[in-house]
């Protein structure tokens, strides 16, 4: 379906526009997906994010500018999602040894626990929209994503 038509335009809309509007009306739409599969867990998409970041540390302790860093929504507050998966037991936070001032996290078997329960089910979910593409129609996507960014 056509943007126009599911916004119900009256008026035409200039190319550019359409293009950040379709964008933003189908990051919702695969977000809504994703906090739907989430939402049994009990943690955000930002939450998740962080867990992703962590396990990829392999048993690293990361700091937290690193996470930050790392984060698809850079405006996430990274000390509160910490705070909120250390209440859960997902994650542990301690002072670096070297500087105080430093905070390090690590996942623990719980967060990787859950990760391993979600990594099937979030895989279904990107296939579910991949499926609407061809493998080089999703290549040249991701090329033109990169494009459009300016990155």
């Amino acid at each position: 379906m056509k943007i126009e038509e599911i916004i119900k335009s009256t008026i035409a809309l200039d190319t550019a526009k359409k293009v950040i509007l379709n964008f933003m009306y189908t990051h919702n739409v695969i977000g809504d997906k994703f906090h739907e599969i989430l939402k049994p867990y009990d943690i955000s998409r930002e939450q998740y994010n962080v867990l992703r970041i962590l396990r990829g540390q392999k048993g690293h302790p990361v700091n937290m500018f690193v996470i930050q860093e790392r984060m698809l929504s850079k405006s996430s507050n990274t000390t509160r999602l910490i705070d909120k998966l250390l209440l859960k037991e997902y994650v542990t936070r301690e002072v670096c040894p070297e500087n105080r001032r430093k905070i390090e996290v690590s996942i623990t078997q719980k967060g990787l626990d859950i990760l391993a329960e979600l990594d099937p089910i979030v895989v279904e979910h990107e296939h579910f929209f991949a499926n609407n593409l061809t493998s080089e129609e999703l290549e040249k996507l991701n090329i033109l994503l990169e494009k459009y960014r300016g990155k």
